[in-house]
């Protein structure tokens, strides 16, 4: 049975943005590290009607190769990016982070490119994929993945047993279910 169009899932993610102190920083970390393309710059003044002000701002976007974007505002009063920015910091930031799937080739150019700019990063093992950790500043941490070879098998398994192993943890019942990744 066909979905309708209005019940239709979003295709593919488009951008997700997160407000930055200094672009040129980011600039720098997205393209003479990483190697990402800055596909577009929007520089825009605005009013804000939530808020009652105008503001100035500069809105970039680093492509990724299905067309989405990861997106980055700067203003031009510097007091927006404390006001828009999360209140209080994490304490532990790894949690909040956006993960992108790589192929083998890129992963380990990635790694080899943050290791060569003296960048930290982390690599973890966790069954389902592997994943390079790095932050770029302004509270954000990138996980960059490598599928291993049975990823479409590892989450039929998972796909299988989502809503009991949901259910389960609700309940209090904290059996762990990752038999596959190295401890």
């Amino acid at each position: 049975m066909a979905l309708k169009e209005s019940e239709a899932l979003p295709t593919r993610l488009h951008h997700y943005a997160v407000p930055v102190r200094d672009q040129e920083v980011v600039r720098h970390f997205f393209e003479d590290v990483m190697g990402f393309a800055l596909v577009g710059t929007w520089c825009e003044r605005k009013f804000f009607a939530d808020i009652g002000e105008e503001h100035d701002y500069c809105h970039t976007f680093y492509g990724l190769d299905d067309g989405s974007a990861l997106a980055f505002f700067q203003f031009a009063d510097p007091a927006m990016y404390e006001r828009c920015r999360a209140a209080k910091p994490a304490e532990v930031v790894r949690f909040n982070h956006i993960a992108l799937r790589v192929d083998e080739g890129r992963f380990d150019d990635l790694k080899a490119r943050l290791e060569a700019a003296g960048a930290p990063c982390r690599e973890v093992e966790h069954g389902y994929c592997r994943s390079l950790y790095t932050h770029m500043g302004d509270e954000l941490e990138m996980e960059f993945t490598l599928d291993p070879p049975d990823a479409a098998e590892i989450w039929a398994i998972r796909l299988a047993s989502a809503h009991q192993d949901l259910q389960r943890w609700l309940s209090g019942d904290r059996t762990i279910n990752n038999d596959i990744r190295p401890h």
